[in-house]
């Protein structure tokens, strides 16, 4: 089954877009810029970042 978790390996600040990217199969990059746009866009890409970070879960390590 296909779950959405923070990346451990293309992280730049919490791993929120390297997860959302391998998730979909998107090159991280897009999603990253997705968020930058929303950001300067009243502010809702920060908020959308923090929320999405306290929510994706961590990868579990086996």
């Amino acid at each position: 089954m296909k779950r959405l978790y923070l990346s451990d390996t293309d992280r730049k600040i919490g791993g929120v877009c390297g997860g959302i990217g391998e998730y979909f199969g998107v090159d991280p990059t897009l999603i990253r810029l997705l968020w930058i746009i929303l950001a300067f866009m009243g502010g809702t890409g920060i908020l959308a970042y923090i929320i999405a970070w306290a929510i994706i879960p961590q990868r579990p390590k086996f």
